[in-house]
């Protein structure tokens, strides 16, 4: 069990049980999921600066079929399109609505109101394809590419979170990616039931949320 965790993890920590290459630590690791018995499986710890490059520029910028986004907070956080590139940084929102054009399946689950910048993109027009729904109870944070690779953790859709600020400004922030199976269906399960409306009915904070699943009024 991990220590001074009551979340119902655990995982061998040994030095002969965990992989360390190129600073990326892969630990197996098996999760008691509420209702459903045990899930399990292979897991990469990723921290900090790292996210972007991993989360962002390795996956969500190369999706071919669908993006799934969790996050508390939606922000129009700039991303650099090369290392080299840094006076070309498109917004978030301009890259996500790149591929839906190509047709890439957009869904984006967030709790906050989007930041102004972000909602001033998407007055601008955003593709069929590109929907983004706001449930104030959500405080989860995933990202999940072709249904076939998922971040789970702590950074939000900002530029603090799983952007490109300084390494002395961003937010500490801890993650996991993986591409098991048994977790990613576990978690695509939570996050279509939430998208679908299923928890809306009997939810006790309509004073907060008088119209579920409200999509941004562009």
């Amino acid at each position: 069990m991990l220590s001074g965790s009551s979340s119902g993890c655990d995982g061998d920590f040994g030095r002969g049980n965990r992989t360390i290459a190129d600073n990326f630590l892969v630990i197996p690791i098996r999760c008691t999921a509420t209702k459903t018995g045990t899930i399990s499986g292979q897991v990469e710890l990723i921290v900090d600066a790292q996210h972007l490059q991993r989360v962002v520029v390795d996956r969500i910028l190369r999706a071919k079929v669908s993006v799934d986004i969790a996050t508390a907070d939606f922000k129009a956080m700039l991303v650099p399109v090369s290392a080299s590139g840094r006076n070309r940084a498109p917004s978030i929102v301009s890259h996500l609505a790149r591929l839906a054009t190509r047709g890439v399946e957009v869904r984006l689950l967030h709790a906050g109101v989007p930041s102004r910048a972000a909602l001033r993109e998407l007055k601008r027009g955003v593709p069929d394809g590109f929907t983004a729904r706001r449930c104030p109870r959500l405080h989860a944070k995933a990202v999940i590419v072709d249904a076939s690779s998922m971040y789970l953790g702590s950074a939000n859709l900002t530029g603090a979170g799983l952007g490109a600020k300084g390494d002395t400004r961003r937010n500490i922030e801890w993650g996991f990616l993986t591409t098991s199976p048994p977790l990613l269906d576990g978690v695509l399960q939570q996050f279509n039931a939430l998208w679908e409306g299923q928890r809306c009915e009997g939810c006790g904070r309509h004073d907060i949320c008088p119209m579920p699943l409200e999509e941004p009024r562009l």
